[in-house]
């Protein structure tokens, strides 16, 4: 996607809004990546949109070579550079000048720093593997918000609700059939079976989050096994 949106000419809109789709799947592993840096909540704030700004803008995504490594390695990468030489920068960059591609949720912005201070209360994590911990996670939730949408459009929000936990996991164990069946009123092998289906759905929506941002299937499948390593701690 990146590619394509780099030598765009015939569409730059279509471009423009891919480009900013992604950007926000990352702006959450970037903007704890920037608080790990010492930076305060609201500066980190602004030199996350800054740097998208940056990024989108100065078309710094018309670098990354697929042959060279992963996105997201490269997306770090370019931050770095990008903190490195912050001030400069900021003085170029308008405050919020990002939003016209991505416009600031506060919600995710709240998510974002309870993510670090999470992380930070309860591991002792390098800013890179903080950052990797980050990424895998907004990966997870980008899934989980595309299965919620999509049950939502057909009517079976509450039951997806009631059943993200078989996907999620939890602190304690996993609610019985039976038990599921008396608060919902579905039989046991019915909520078994949207279960399987749910699973199997969210496979192939976080397989199509993934792909998004690598070259091939063979790919797809080693970012994957990243992905679960990170989340795992191995």
């Amino acid at each position: 996607m990146i590619a394509a949106a780099s030598r765009s000419e015939s569409e730059p809109e279509k471009a423009r809004a891919a480009l900013g789709e992604l950007c926000q799947t990352y702006w959450t592993p970037l903007y704890t990546f920037v608080r790990t840096r010492g930076y305060s909540v609201q500066d980190a704030q602004d030199l996350t949109q800054s740097f998208f700004a940056h990024f989108i803008e100065d078309q710094i995504y018309a670098r990354t070579a697929p042959a060279k490594g992963r996105f997201r390695s490269f997306l770090l990468a370019a931050l770095k550079n990008f903190l490195a030489d912050a001030y400069t920068r900021a003085q170029r960059i308008k405050r919020g000048g990002a939003e016209i591609f991505l416009p600031l949720d506060e919600g995710r912005v709240e998510a974002a720093e309870s993510l670090f201070q999470t992380r930070c209360a309860t591991a002792e994590l390098g800013e890179d593997r903080l950052f990797e911990r980050s990424w895998a996670e907004a990966l997870v939730a980008t899934g989980l918000e595309r299965l919620s949408a999509e049950c939502e459009s057909e009517g079976r929000l509450s039951l997806f609700q009631q059943l993200r936990i078989f996907l999620t996991g939890g602190v304690g164990p996993l609610p019985t059939y039976d038990q599921l069946a008396a608060k919902t009123g579905l039989p046991a092998p019915t909520l078994r079976s949207h279960v399987t289906r749910m699973r199997k759905r969210y496979r192939e929506l976080l397989r199509a989050e993934v792909r998004r941002t690598v070259m091939s299937e063979a790919e797809v499948d080693g970012e994957l096994h990243e992905l679960f390593r990170v989340l795992t701690g191995g």
